[in-house]
C-alpha cells in the first residue's frame, strides 16, 4: 500500500496553485505510474551553472536533414540516431522507387513520415504514404519505397512486437478509432509487377545487423491474397485524436501511440490548454528523468514548452537528470490557449547510446538555455 505522506509547504492538488515563489519538481518511478514524491523548490532544479559528465542535455538541428544524402537503400544509407537493446532510431532520406526488396529480420519497424509522399509496397500489397503518416511494417515482412517526392523518415526499430496502448475505461475508440487505420491490397502489386520486368530480383535481409541478398527470376511480392491479424498498417497523425483536460496538467504517457518491450512512442499534436482553472500548470512540470531516457523530434508547428526549437531538431534528455520547461516558455504559457505542435516522443527504459556521426548536428549549448 502506498501511502501519501505531506511535509512543509505543498499544494493540496498536484500541478495545481503551486505556492508563490516556490517550483513544482514530480520524482516519479516507472514513468508517471509507480512511487512518486513532489518537492517544492525554492529554485527550479534546471538551474545549473555548468555540467560536466555524460547526462548532459542535447539537442541535434536536422531541419535541413541533407547528411543523409539521396541513396535509396533502406538499410545500409540509413543514419543511426539513437539505440539500445531494444530499439534502434535513425533517419532516411530517398527520392524515387527503390530497385532492391527488404526484410528486416532483426526488428519490427516503425517509419513516421516527415517529409514527401509516395507508395508503401510491400507483400500485403501497395499502400500510399504523406506527410505526417505512421507507417508499420512487421518483422521479416518484404518490401520497398517508391517516393513520388523526396521522402524524410524517422525510422523506429523495435525488438520486440510494437501494439497500441491499452486504452481501459477511455473505451477502444479513443486516440485512434480502430477503424482509421488503412491496410494495403494485394490486387494493386500486379501494376507493379508488370512495370518492373527484369531477369532477376534483389531482396536484401537484414539479420544480426548484417545484409544477406537473395536472388529470385520471379516478382518477389507475388502474392494475391491475404488474412490474419499481422499486416502493413498506415495512419496520419490527423487520424489521432488527443486526450485533454482543462483543469489537470496531463502526463506524456496520456499521448501514446505505440507501446513495446521497455519504450513507448508518444504523438504531441495541438491540443486545448489548461484554461478551466487559473492555478493549473499549463507547461510540463519539472520531472527527475529516474527511469526513462526522453528523446523528442520535433515535426511541425511552434514549440510552446522550449524556445530556440524548430522543425526537424531533437532534443535528448537521459536519466539522471532533470527536465522541465525553459523560463520563456513559462511566462508565454500564461497567455496562450492551445498547443500548435506536431511532435514524436521515444522514451525508454534502458538507457540510449547516441551515434557518433551525430556530434557534427549538436547544438551544443543546448543546455544552457534553461538560464536563457
Amino acid at each position: 500500500m502506498k501511502i501519501p505522506y505531506i511535509k512543509g509547504k505543498v499544494t493540496k492538488q498536484a500541478h495545481v496553485d503551486i505556492p508563490s515563489g516556490l517550483h513544482e519538481e514530480e520524482y516519479g518511478r516507472n514513468g508517471f505510474f509507480g512511487g512518486y514524491a513532489h518537492f517544492y523548490r525554492t529554485e527550479p532544479p534546471v538551474g545549473w551553472t555548468r555540467i560536466e559528465g555524460d547526462l548532459r542535455p542535447q539537442a541535434f538541428d536536422f531541419s535541413e536533414l541533407g547528411f543523409l544524402g539521396s541513396e535509396t537503400s533502406c538499410f545500409s544509407k540509413r543514419r543511426s540516431c539513437l539505440y539500445n537493446s531494444d530499439v534502434k532510431m535513425s533517419f532516411l532520406r530517398t527520392s524515387g522507387s527503390m530497385a532492391e526488396f527488404f526484410r528486416n529480420a532483426d526488428a519490427d519497424e516503425i517509419y513516421f513520415v516527415h517529409e514527401g509522399g509516395g507508395i508503401l509496397e510491400s507483400e500485403f500489397g501497395p499502400v500510399g504514404y504523406r506527410k505526417g503518416d505512421y507507417l508499420v511494417v512487421p518483422r521479416g515482412i518484404a518490401y520497398r519505397f517508391h517516393a513520388d517526392a523526396e521522402s524524410k523518415f524517422i525510422v523506429f526499430e523495435s525488438y520486440s512486437e510494437p501494439g497500441f496502448p491499452e486504452k481501459g475505461m477511455l473505451g477502444e475508440h479513443a486516440l485512434i478509432d480502430p477503424a482509421v487505420i488503412e491496410v494495403p491490397e494485394p490486387e494493386g502489386l500486379a501494376a507493379f509487377r508488370d512495370k518492373d520486368q527484369r531477369n532477376e530480383y534483389e531482396v536484401q535481409v537484414l539479420r544480426g545487423g548484417k545484409i544477406t541478398k537473395i536472388y529470385y527470376p520471379f516478382y518477389p511480392l507475388n502474392s494475391v491474397g491475404w488474412k490474419g491479424t499481422a499486416t502493413v498498417m498506415r495512419f496520419n497523425v490527423s487520424d489521432i485524436r488527443p486526450i485533454s483536460s482543462e483543469r489537470y496538467h496531463l502526463p506524456p504517457s496520456a499521448h501514446s501511440t505505440f507501446v513495446a518491450n521497455n519504450f513507448v512512442i508518444c504523438t504531441f499534436l495541438p491540443r486545448p490548454l489548461e484554461t478551466g482553472d487559473p492555478g493549473a500548470l499549463k507547461v510540463p512540470y519539472y520531472h527527475s528523468n529516474i527511469d526513462f531516457d526522453e528523446v523528442l523530434f520535433y515535426h511541425e508547428g511552434e514549440f510552446f514548452s522550449r524556445t530556440g526549437i524548430k522543425p526537424g531538431m531533437m532534443t535528448f534528455h537521459p536519466q539522471g537528470i532533470h527536465h522541465g520547461p525553459q523560463k520563456e516558455a513559462i511566462e508565454r504559457s500564461k497567455d496562450a490557449e492551445r498547443t500548435n505542435e506536431v511532435a514524436v516522443m521515444l522514451d525508454t527504459k534502458r538507457p540510449l547510446f547516441v551515434a557518433e556521426e551525430l556530434n557534427d548536428f549538436e547544438w551544443k549549448d543546448y543546455w544552457k538555455s534553461w538560464q536563457e
